[in-house]
């Protein structure tokens, strides 16, 4: 359980360190950076979920899915201390990081801070931050993990 602990603190302090230096000191003064043509830095709020879902219901909004992204992180931590797979507790720990960066923000600022922007010609993807790499990311593990890794559990047990 510790490893996975370790990285979600790992994680957390990454989201909220990028997300402090990219809005104090990159786009400071700016709401648009053009990087490539592909890619740009953005100043963008979310209020809502992952990628902008739910974006309504204002500061009512925020508490709500904040209350409800604790208790998925509850979940995930019930989990993380019964899990046996190494690949699954370092997943589980980026999945609660990004989870709790997130609420960090949405109580701390009422909105999550994103910045990332990928796009093709002028079809943008949601803009996301490092918590939602995580999260993302951490998903892909568990999702590789349960189609590749079978775990075969002693008799007897």
């Amino acid at each position: 359980m510790l490893i996975g602990l370790n990285i979600a603190l790992l994680v957390v302090l990454f989201d909220q360190l990028s997300k402090y230096y990219m809005l104090h000191d990159v786009l400071h003064n700016t709401m648009i950076i053009y990087v490539t043509p592909f890619f740009n830095l953005v100043r963008a709020w979310n209020t809502g979920v992952s990628f902008s879902m739910f974006n309504n219901y204002g500061n009512v909004g925020a508490w709500i899915l904040s209350g409800l992204a604790m208790l998925i992180v509850i979940f995930l931590l019930c989990w993380l201390k019964s899990e046996k797979s190494v690949w699954a507790k370092y997943a589980l720990g980026m999945i609660i990081g990004g989870a709790v960066g997130n609420v960090i923000d949405r109580i701390r600022l009422g909105a999550v801070f994103d910045f990332l922007d990928f796009h093709v010609g002028e079809s943008h993807w949601p803009a996301f931050n490092v918590a939602d790499s995580f999260i993302c990311v951490g998903a892909a593990i568990l999702i590789i993990q349960s189609f590749f890794f079978h775990y075969k559990q002693k008799e007897g047990k």
